[in-house]
Formats: C-alpha cells, sequence, structure tokens
C-alpha cells in the first residue's frame, strides 16, 4: 500500500507551492514509485513538484537543485514521466477553468489568438533542432503559443527557429479544431497568411482573422484582444528556464512552457472555496453571479 512521506522540516523557497496551491493540483499528481526494486517511496509528491518548480523559477542544473529537496535523479525521473503523460495539460486544463470562471466567462473559450516569439538556444540543444530566424536574426528555436482571451495558454509548439510562422500556426489551428471545439475565430497578424492557413481554415471551420495596428497612431500602440499573446509572452519570460532555451529536446521546452502556464495562472484564480467545485470534464457554470462585472466576457 502507498504511503506518502511526510513533508521535510525546512525553510521554504520562494517558487515553492503553497498549501492553497497545491490542494488545487493534489488529485491529479500520480502517486510515485520505485522502479525494479518495489521500495518504499522516499519523497513526498509535494516536494517533487517543488524541486520542479524550482528549476523553473532560478533556470539552474538539474544536479544543482538545493540538497534540502530531493536528489536531482527523482525529480528529473518524475518530470521525464509527467511531461509525456499529458499530465501538464491536465493541470493547466484545470486552472484555466478556474480563471475563466472568477473572470465571468464560460468554461471553454470562442476566442483565440496566436503568435510566436524566437528564442536563443545554446550548444546543448541538439543541431538538428536549431535554426536561424532570418527576420528576427536569432540562431536558437521558436516557440508558437494559442492563447485563449485571458491570455492563458492553450497550447505550444516548439519548433526551429527557420519554420515560417505561418507553417507552425497550422498544428496549432488543427489543436484548437480537437481539443477545443468551441474556438470558432483566433486572431493572428499579418504573417500568417498563405495556402496553408487557407487550407487550416476549410479543414476546421475556425476563421482567422488578421488584425493590424492603427497606422494612424504613431508610437507603440496595441492592438485590441491580440495584445493578450504578447502578454502571455512577457509572463513566461520572467521564468529563467524559459527566458532562453537550455534544453535538448523540443518537447522538454514545450513542458516548461506549459508549467510557467499554469504557475502564472495560480496568482489569478479565485479563492479555493469558489473554485474547488469546478469539473474541467463537464461543462461547468460560470461564476459571473458571484462576481459582478460591468461587461460580460462569456462569448469570448
Amino acid at each position: 500500500m502507498y504511503r506518502n512521506p511526510p513533508m521535510p522540516n525546512r525553510t521554504p523557497y520562494p517558487s515553492d507551492l503553497t498549501d492553497e496551491q497545491w490542494a488545487w493540483i493534489e488529485d491529479l499528481i500520480p502517486v510515485p514509485f520505485e522502479r525494479v526494486t518495489f521500495q518504499e517511496v522516499r519523497y513526498n509528491r509535494r516536494e517533487i513538484v517543488n524541486g520542479i518548480m524550482y528549476r523553473l523559477r532560478t533556470g539552474c542544473q538539474w544536479r544543482n537543485l538545493p540538497h534540502d529537496l530531493p536528489r536531482w535523479q527523482s525529480v528529473y525521473h518524475y518530470f521525464s514521466i509527467w511531461r509525456g503523460a499529458s499530465l501538464l495539460d491536465s493541470i493547466l486544463d484545470r486552472l484555466r477553468t478556474a480563471v475563466r470562471a472568477t473572470e465571468g466567462r464560460g468554461p471553454e473559450p470562442t476566442l483565440a489568438m496566436i503568435d510566436s516569439q524566437s528564442v536563443k538556444t545554446t550548444e546543448v540543444a541538439v543541431l538538428a533542432d536549431r535554426g536561424f530566424d532570418a527576420g528576427k536574426k536569432v540562431k536558437g528555436r521558436k516557440r508558437h503559443i494559442l492563447v485563449d482571451a485571458s491570455g492563458i495558454l492553450l497550447a505550444v509548439l516548439v519548433t526551429i527557429a527557420s519554420v515560417q510562422d505561418r507553417d507552425g500556426a497550422v498544428p496549432l489551428i488543427q489543436t484548437a479544431h480537437v481539443r477545443h471545439p468551441s474556438i470558432t475565430k483566433i486572431l493572428v497578424d499579418g504573417a500568417y497568411n498563405g495556402k496553408a492557413i487557407d487550407q487550416a481554415m476549410a479543414e476546421t471551420g475556425i476563421d482567422v482573422e488578421v488584425t493590424k495596428r492603427n497606422e494612424q497612431v504613431r508610437g507603440f500602440c496595441p492592438v485590441r484582444l491580440r495584445w493578450k499573446v504578447e502578454r502571455a509572452f512577457a509572463w513566461i519570460g520572467r521564468y529563467r528556464c524559459t527566458s532562453k532555451d537550455y534544453e535538448r529536446q523540443c518537447i522538454t521546452q514545450e513542458a516548461k512552457d506549459i508549467l510557467c502556464a499554469a504557475r502564472c495562472a495560480t496568482s489569478r484564480w479565485a479563492p479555493l472555496d469558489l473554485c474547488r467545485d469546478i469539473d474541467t470534464s463537464q461543462q461547468a457554470t460560470s461564476r459571473r453571479d458571484l462576481i459582478p462585472r460591468s461587461r460580460d466576457r462569456s462569448a469570448e
């Protein structure tokens, strides 16, 4: 029978999960196990998550995790398992539903935005997973993200930097159609045009609309709604582990981007007693009656 080891008595790090944050995702974290020997589990599940959060926030190497956290081999072992088991997507889906409820929106989005960002890599990255963005003069990788009207991540795709924006957007449009069939419109900038986008629109039925800035305004001018995808890039870049791509494989960088989005969402949710009964597997009701808003955003 599984016994969850107690939490160690140590000074908490700023990156540690609070009791409220842990209570919100505890049931999603699978039970740890030891391979082959079936020996008793050594580390608490929450401490393993805290180890992953510490590296995400500080950007240190796995081997440089502090000694009062679980050993780096165990933390990396569980991270690699959870990375490929869609666990991170489940956590983000639950937090996104909670945030949308507090903002008076429906549980599923109908409007989304797509954009891309080129990020430098190091010599650690596999040579086949690196490219050169001729427009931004960046050698490395490019992250393509899909966010909802609240600016919360819906999907992410990491490619080499030489991939064109429109080519990276096609898989995201298809993902939006499969995982979020309620989406009817996606806002993009002028780089997203061509036959590939037209074909994706015809296959999925999603309207991809190009929104441009007001040419009559001089200087900086945020584009309505689409500025939220730029804010999402800023949120991801606050974490040292994602401000530059240090990973060997693109799939690992995608997992870190999802973790960053999930951690940012925890600071925006409603009080736990208002969100605890939200079930992401069903159509949850909106919280507009609990939090008065001057504008009805349920259709966004």
